[in-house]
């Protein structure tokens, strides 16, 4: 039996059965160091399809209830909590700009640049993405490489239940500024979202650029350019405009990426 394996059985049968969480500690504490390091995720693309590893999210629910509270601090700030920030940034290759925090457990490729933002516990974020001021990355969130977290943008973690699919930035996405997405939406390669964008996962997402609508739910198409609307529903007391987001056009495959970014703002006229 393999480590990784012995180490799913352990945390499996603890979910499952809190009175053996004893034995499961250190198969916890080995789990969360494997997430913190990278080498294991809590969802990954296989065959195209991403796939929740609930194991890993259950280690992760069961760390809350091993690890001691304990208090810190840093410069005159004190806290005081259970989980510590991530440490030897510098040989990780990923710069944090103060007050920016990753969380233990977390794991950031080389190149990643967090401004002052948050990145939380099970979180993976690629290499070359910018998480800029304000911009918060949620419990188990996975995002790609070459992407652009705006100001304020809020992505949503997603612990419960275990089986839960995070919520999904794929490679190369821009999230304008105070942007909001969460419940497990799933945001395709090159995709655009305008400031102050909110994708949940029953907002409807309307592609318009053709002779009818297309609608979607939780996921936002490759090369999307996506600005929020609204549209008219009725009720009994009369006729009101819901949230929903629309495509009004898709970023070029055949251009080079930051081109096809640039262009995309510029002609769709996109608030960042």
């Amino acid at each position: 039996m393999s480590e990784l394996t012995d180490y799913r059985e352990r945390i499996r049968a603890a979910y499952a059965d809190l009175s053996r969480l004893e034995e499961a500690k250190d198969a916890i504490a080995a789990t969360i160091a494997a997430l913190d390091r990278g080498e294991i995720r809590v969802a990954e693309k296989r065959d195209g399809e991403w796939q929740v590893n609930l194991w890993v999210k259950e280690a992760i629910m069961l760390y809350f209830r091993v690890a001691e509270l304990e208090t810190t601090h840093s410069g005159p700030f004190e806290y005081h909590d259970k989980i510590p920030t991530k440490q030897d940034l510098a040989a990780a290759g990923i710069r944090v700009v103060p007050p920016g925090t990753v969380r233990y457990g977390a794991f950031c490729e080389p190149g990643v640049v967090v401004m002052p933002g948050y990145i939380n516990i099970g979180a993976y974020v690629g290499s070359g993405t910018m998480v800029d001021t304000w911009a918060t990355v949620g419990s188990c969130a996975q995002v790609g490489r070459e992407v652009h977290l705006s100001g304020g943008v809020g992505i949503g973690g997603v612990l419960e239940p275990p089986g839960a699919r995070p919520v999904i930035i794929e490679d190369g996405v821009f999230i304008g500024s105070r942007s909001i997405v969460v419940e497990g939406t799933v945001v395709e390669e090159g995709a655009v979202l305008g400031a102050n964008t909110t994708i949940t996962s029953s907002t409807p997402i309307i592609d318009i650029t053709g002779e009818e609508p297309v609608e979607y739910r939780g996921l936002v198409p490759a090369r999307s350019v996506v600005v929020p609307g609204t549209r008219p529903k009725e009720f009994p007391s009369g006729s009101y405009d819901l949230q929903c987001a629309l495509i009004i056009g898709r970023r070029s495959e055949s251009t080079d990426k930051k081109t096809s970014l640039n262009e995309a703002l510029r002609v769709f006229e996109v608030p960042v």
